[in-house]
């Protein structure tokens, strides 16, 4: 044992800070709990800055210093980094489970209205949740699919996240092949005068293919909700048993 310290500790601070940045937060901390030497490593506030602004990109972390803009907002960080990192993630958890229960009292927890579906966006997107976040606590597979979709469509249309890495998370959270069915209703084209019969449309799509090409078109309608021509839109939980399709 104290051989493996001797070794630890003459690995240079720079090289095992690198060698410690490149891991998740999960096994930085099972990191910090092998030795004296990669516990001084894990406490690093450098480090954890590093995470924190990586984590939050859209948050404004600066230390104390003044700013010249009017619209910045400081935060202080004077427990160091590390306990700023346990503050935010906590209060996230808490923040996102008020959308989880805002989603499941829709009137069935299979179903909800497009109207309540974008409010649990626009809370996600008021709280500056980043990728991780969702990553955390939306592709979840104890959730129901109607939940992963809040999650994925924020990531595809407010996050801007790549299709690659969307899909990649999806599938590392076995969620992927989750499909939902959305159904829209447009109003009846003219034709001589006389409005035909309202347009009802229905489309059960997988998580999968919505954060691709395939899934453009429902995610559009999802994304401009009820307006225009578009009546109504309702977004429920597809049996999982069939096959997607597209109509």
């Amino acid at each position: 044992m104290k051989h493996l310290e001797c070794s630890q500790s003459s690995l240079p601070d720079d090289i095992a800070l690198k060698i410690a940045s490149l891991l998740e937060v999960s096994d930085l901390c099972a990191l910090g709990s092998c030795s004296r030497f990669w516990r001084g490593i894990y406490g690093s506030d450098c480090l954890w800055k590093s995470l924190t602004r990586e984590r939050w990109p859209f948050s404004d972390l600066s230390q104390g210093s003044s700013s010249s803009s009017s619209t910045s907002i400081e935060i202080p960080i004077s427990k160091g980094w590390k306990s700023y990192y346990i503050k935010k993630h906590n209060e996230m958890a808490d923040r996102v489970a008020e959308v989880v229960e805002f989603v499941r009292r829709s009137p069935t927890s299979e179903s909800i209205q497009v109207g309540d579906y974008l409010r649990a966006i626009d809370n996600l997107h008021s709280m500056q949740l980043g990728f991780k976040d969702v990553q955390l606590n939306f592709f979840n597979p104890k959730l129901n699919a109607l939940l992963n979709l809040v999650g994925l469509h924020y990531c595809i249309k407010w996050l801007q996240v790549q299709a690659e890495k969307v899909l990649e998370a999806l599938e590392c959270s076995k969620i992927s092949d989750r499909q939902v069915s959305v159904r829209w209703w447009k109003v009846g084209r003219r034709f001589y005068g006389f409005r035909m019969r309202d347009e009802s449309h229905c489309c059960r799509v997988s998580l999968a293919d919505l954060a691709t090409e395939r899934g453009d078109e429902v995610l559009g309608v999802l994304h401009r909700g009820a307006i225009h021509e578009v009546l109504q839109v309702q977004i429920s939980v597809a049996d999982c048993s069939c096959s997607p399709w597209f109509c």
